[in-house]
């Protein structure tokens, strides 16, 4: 059963890459850090023709982190302040592993663009 759960894992890990690569004018192969970057302008909604700064864009990498693993019971959804920033409160501790993080993470990456109907 589990070999079973690791192939389709790594089935619904690939429709993501392909995804990514075929709807993104990225040059080689795009890493973690990438795809969640582009989750976080997604939940953002201010990407198209505007200039982050270093922290805008760590902050954007913290939004995407909150609201992929949200529904894992992580973080919570707060609110959007005045400006249209998405805020969230730590819930429960993530795992320190960073083989367990990794996959948790792609995990939760799989299961955002399922339910963003991003892929099948």
């Amino acid at each position: 059963m589990k070999r079973k759960c690791m192939q389709q894992f790594h089935i619904n890990w690939n429709k993501v890459m392909s995804y990514i690569q075929n709807n993104f004018s990225i040059e080689g192969k795009i890493d973690i850090i990438g795809i969640i970057y582009l989750i976080g302008i997604q939940e953002l909604g201010k990407g198209k023709n505007r200039f982050f700064n270093k922290e805008d864009k760590i902050n954007i990498l913290h939004i995407a982190i909150c609201r992929i693993l949200e529904p894992f019971g992580y973080y919570l959804f707060l609110g959007k302040d005045q400006e249209g920033w998405p805020h969230y409160i730590l819930k429960n501790k993530i795992p320190f592993n960073p083989e367990e993080q990794l996959f948790l993470i792609k995990k939760a990456i799989i299961r955002y663009m399922n339910d963003e109907n991003i892929i099948e």
